[in-house]
């Protein structure tokens, strides 16, 4: 079971960044739900902008951020310059690791990502117990009926 975006009915990842306004949560940008925060991508400009910040697993190259591709027709961003997979997961994960962003910073960044997984679960089992909910009143509305049935047939009004 998963929860879906309001805005574009799409389900929502515990990878995917999301924005929690009014109790609903949704996707931060519809069609791009796993690219990288704003702040995320302060974070890599300001931290991390000489060193490399990503690795293509399809290609074993590395790159920093400013060599990193983009498809802007297609809207999509971080891509390796040479197979165009998309290295977005690749630099958050190094966000979470690199020693040269302050500790502070490290341990908010990876309480935000936590608090995101908690939230997306939790809303996952919301979800799967309202439709255990519903399908145990439907079972006990059907045994009613039946009861009902029953006890009409033997005449014991209903």
């Amino acid at each position: 079971m998963h929860t879906q975006c309001p805005r574009c009915s799409q389900p929502i990842a515990t990878t995917d960044v999301i924005d929690f306004y009014n109790g609903r949560m949704s996707h931060l940008d519809c069609r791009r739900p796993q690219t990288l925060t704003p702040a995320e991508r302060s974070l890599v400009f300001v931290y991390c902008s000489e060193h490399v910040v990503a690795r293509c697993l399809a290609c074993d190259l590395r790159f920093r951020f400013d060599e990193l591709a983009a498809d802007f027709l297609a809207g999509r961003t971080n891509l390796c310059p040479r197979c165009r997979h998309d290295l977005t997961e690749s630099v958050r994960a190094h966000l979470f690791t690199c020693v040269t962003l302050p500790l502070a910073i490290r341990e908010l960044t990876q309480a935000v990502r936590d608090a995101t997984q908690i939230l997306i679960t939790r809303a996952h089992q919301a979800a799967e117990a309202d439709i255990l909910i519903r399908e145990a009143e439907a079972h006990f509305s059907e045994r009613q009926r039946e009861l009902r049935a029953a006890m009409a047939q033997c005449g014991t009004g209903g």
